[in-house]
């Protein structure tokens, strides 16, 4: 009879590790994903001027440098306490719709899978919350306070 029962339990565990493979997205996939796809480099204080030698504790907790160009000012956010708000559909659904102002580059993230998103979130959330939230984004003809970063108005 125990031999049934194991056998049951090893049958019904390895279901549930199919369907969560199934769902698609990895914690590890996610912490590449933001190495590689560039996320620390705008929302991980430091991290580019280090060569990317910021301990992952400190990773994406947004940045007081501001983005500075013909649409206003923007701030890279705190994205850990961002997706500590939204569930995997919402962030899903974001990523396939939202339009964000430069410099950040939400046609990546629209071109990305959803295995791929899907990890990010996974990855972003287990990072816990930290920081505090980027400043508010400033209209054109509105001077950024603090440091920014000048882009160029484009040719006529």
């Amino acid at each position: 009879m125990r031999t049934n029962r194991a056998a049951a339990l090893a049958a019904l565990l390895s279901m549930l590790c199919l369907d969560a493979g199934a769902a698609g997205g990895s914690i590890e996939r996610g912490r590449y994903l933001a190495k590689i796809g560039g996320c620390n480099d705008c929302h991980t204080p430091g991290y580019g001027l280090s060569g990317g030698q910021v301990p992952e504790a400190q990773w994406l907790v947004g940045d007081q440098i501001g983005w500075n160009g013909p649409w206003g000012t923007t701030y890279p956010s705190n994205l850990r306490l961002y997706f500590q708000k939204v569930s995997e559909s919402e962030w899903l659904k974001a990523a396939r719709e939202k339009q964000l102002r430069p410099p950040m580059p939400w046609f990546a993230l629209r071109d990305m899978s959803d295995e791929d998103l899907v990890s990010l979130h996974r990855f972003i959330r287990t990072l816990g919350p930290a920081g505090e939230p980027a400043p508010a984004y400033l209209p054109p003809g509105v001077e950024p306070q603090g440091p920014a970063i000048r882009f160029p108005q484009p040719p006529s």
